[in-house]
């Protein structure tokens, strides 16, 4: 695969995972989008501030083209997991609009570096901060499918929607009384294999 077209493959990546991320907000109430569902605060809205707040320091700091906006958020005196919570301040419109333009100076990045172009993430150890564009689109593909995946279960744990994209849930086509079924069989192979150990 010729390099131009292998970019493209990474970006088309990146800019996948970034929209099946914003998808999960859709149809949710100011509440539901930055209610904590798990121990770790774990929030919709928080988990698009944090990919945001992440791809504009990979694709800025670390190729010499800085996100232009400050990011009060991860300054060395905010408090722990700014970046993973909305403020009350912070309306849904302007954190999805945020990421945005994230998106747009990444693209900008992106389209302006070769894949071989050298770049320095200060915050890594030694020689590994020593990296290439490739590197950091594949890191940040990993990056945002993870976090995508994480609002996937916040997604399900709200409101009971689940699903891969937009177009494609990439789930099976029956209805609630099979998922009842099927999540009460594998309650009973649960409970079966933790009574082998016992």
């Amino acid at each position: 695969m010729r390099d131009e077209n292998q970019k493209a493959f990474l970006h088309r990546y990146l800019q996948s995972a970034g929209d099946a991320l914003l998808w999960k907000l859709d149809g949710l109430s100011e509440y539901e989008i930055r209610r904590p569902m798990v121990p770790t605060g774990t929030n919709l809205l928080g988990l698009i501030k944090h990919v945001a707040t992440t791809q504009a320091d990979y694709f800025g700091k670390c190729f010499d083209r800085p996100f232009a906006e400050p990011m009060p958020w991860i300054d060395e005196d905010a408090a722990p997991n700014a970046d993973m919570w909305a403020t009350g301040d912070e309306l849904r419109e302007w954190v999805i609009d945020f990421y945005r333009r994230v998106r747009e100076h990444s693209d900008a990045t992106i389209e302006a570096l070769e894949l071989d172009a050298p770049g320095h993430v200060p915050w890594w150890p030694g020689e590994r901060g020593e990296v290439t564009l490739q590197q950091i689109l594949v890191h940040m593909i990993a990056e945002t499918n993870r976090h995508a995946g994480h609002a996937d279960i916040v997604r399900e744990l709200i409101d009971g929607a689940a699903g891969l994209r937009v177009d494609n849930d990439n789930l099976p086509r029956v209805d609630a009384a099979w998922w009842e079924a099927y999540r009460q069989r594998l309650e009973d192979v649960a409970r079966f294999a933790a009574s082998r150990d016992a």
